[in-house]
């Protein structure tokens, strides 16, 4: 294996030249990706539909087509499944990524190209080694195993020739025979559609593995590292996989989770990179060590549009702006046309840009998963930070949490409810509820604003759940597995008034 670590990270070394002259051209390359697109649009049932043509401009792109949400691709969507062909894109679709459905027990469908897959994600990951492998010249990982956490696949609702499963199964279906030499456990188990099998084999087929690398949502790797150190029977990760080196996360923010994974991978200089991987497509990746803020992804299939959140609601074509006008420090909804037919269409995530030479951004939460009942705007980078702080002034360790309001009523003033799962609990969860708090106040003027002298907010509510509870949750859901997660913030109460019951 020492030989095809050499030769690997050699290969990978030798094209980092390509991307860094990408990066200094990041705006020119959406333009030429614009003009690949386009062409394709005219040929489908939706760029007919619109009158799309194929040497459009982007400005004449944007007043013909409208911006789409998942119920007005829907139509389009169904047409696909049943077998029709050039509705979205004019190759075709074998494959429906089927989204987690963390806020609506309704299935999403999301069409997957040949083009997507090839030029977009695995493109995608290619280059994120590209890149660990010059930040980290001499890695051994290309000598080892690398455990991921994979999906599933699922029966489609309607008889159909298309497939349908998890992107991150679709993904390793997909797969060069190539990645079965480099991936543990076997593909087979990889794709399981029984969550605790999967986890069982997964552990058991891996503790003996040179594994180097990890990658998956951090709340299910937690579940896979603890079984595997429970079946070898030691106290921490590195003493059953001892070059373990590096752990690519996504799907939700790292911070809850980044103090237990400390323990269970005691090491200084493990390195924890940041990556965002949806069933939409693959967005960026962190290339650097200094911050887990990720690199926008512009040469890789996906032409972005950034609606200010100011605008979110207010109209069906509420006006977007392209890179070369976003500003840091603003808050945007992000859009996207793909190689796959998501035409300009809004895929429910926020960002923020935190660097505009390159554009490097980190997620701010979801359009849908925010607390704004009583004008505080709350979202989910708020939440994810505050939690953070709450946890370290009070040694506790955090394992999965969602909130929710608490009506105004004739007798009593709002309030957020917290329902909250802890490998290791707070050392007082008074002071824990009040950092909380105070942390928020910080973050979030117009929570500041609700909060004082208790006027319109009261202090938090904070549940200390079982532990176990999101799981039996999700199970009762038919969620388990590392495709889905536990939605964060809620304008209603339907969510945490199911998980409290099933504590």
């Amino acid at each position: 294996m020492q030989l095809l670590n050499t030769l690997v990270r050699s290969f990978f070394l030798s094209q980092h030249k390509r991307l860094t002259t990408l990066l200094e051209k990041q705006c020119e390359t959406q333009e030429m990706l614009f003009k690949q697109l386009i062409r394709h649009c005219n040929k489908t049932l939706i760029g007919k539909s619109y009158g799309t043509t194929s040497n459009m401009s982007v400005e004449q792109f944007r007043q013909a087509m409208p911006i789409h949400d998942y119920p007005s691709l829907m139509p389009y969507v169904e047409r696909i499944i049943r077998g029709e062909s050039n509705i979205l894109w004019d190759k075709p679709i074998k494959w429906m990524a089927k989204s987690s459905g963390t806020t609506s027990a309704k299935s999403k469908y999301i069409p997957v190209s040949s083009d997507a897959l090839y030029k977009n994600n695995y493109a995608a990951a290619s280059d994120e080694l590209i890149v660990y492998s010059h930040l980290f010249p001499d890695t051994q990982m290309f000598g080892g195993k690398s455990v991921a956490l994979g999906g599933s696949f699922h029966t489609m609702e309607q008889n159909s020739n298309v497939r349908c499963g998890d992107v991150s199964a679709i993904l390793l279906a997909n797969m060069p025979s190539l990645g079965d030499i480099l991936k543990a456990p076997r593909r087979e188990i990889l794709l399981m559609q029984d969550w605790n099998q999967k986890l069982e084999l997964m552990a058991s087929e891996t503790y003996r593995e040179n594994v180097t690398t990890i990658s998956g949502v951090p709340s299910w790797m937690l579940l896979v590292l603890k079984r595997v150190m429970e079946i070898a029977g030691k106290s921490n990760i590195l003493e059953v996989w001892p070059n373990l080196e590096v752990y690519f996360h996504g799907g939700v923010a790292f911070a809850p989770y980044r103090e237990e994974f400390k323990q269970i991978i005691p090491k200084d200089n493990f390195t924890y990179l940041n990556t965002y991987n949806a069933s939409e497509g693959f967005f960026g990746f962190q290339d650097t060590t200094e911050s887990d803020d990720m690199l926008l992804l512009c040469d890789h299939g996906v032409f972005y549009e950034f609606i200010p959140m100011d605008d979110i609601g207010n109209a069906a074509d509420s006006q977007s702006v392209l890179l070369q006008d976003v500003k840091l420090g603003q808050t945007y909804a992000l859009v996207i046309t793909t190689m796959a037919g998501l035409w300009r269409y809004k895929i429910g995530d926020t960002i923020e840009f935190t660097s505009l030479n390159p554009y490097r951004f980190k997620i701010t939460g979801r359009t849908s998963h925010y607390i704004n009942v009583f004008g505080e705007e709350l979202i989910v980078d708020n939440a994810d930070k505050a939690l953070e702080e709450a946890c370290r002034a009070t040694h506790a360790i955090l394992t999965d949490y969602t909130a929710a309001p608490v009506y105004m009523d004739a007798h009593d003033h709002a309030c957020h409810e917290w329902a909250i799962e802890f490998s290791q609990q707070p050392d007082n969860l008074e002071l824990f509820t009040n950092i909380l708090d105070q942390s928020l106040k910080q973050l979030n003027s117009d929570y500041e604003a609700k909060r004082t002298d208790d006027l319109l907010l009261k202090r938090p509510l904070v549940h200390v759940l079982p532990q176990g509870t999101f799981l039996k949750w999700l199970a009762s859901r038919n969620k388990l597995g590392g495709q889905h997660k536990v939605p964060r913030l809620q304008n209603d109460r339907k969510i945490i008034t199911e998980i409290l019951t099933t504590a």
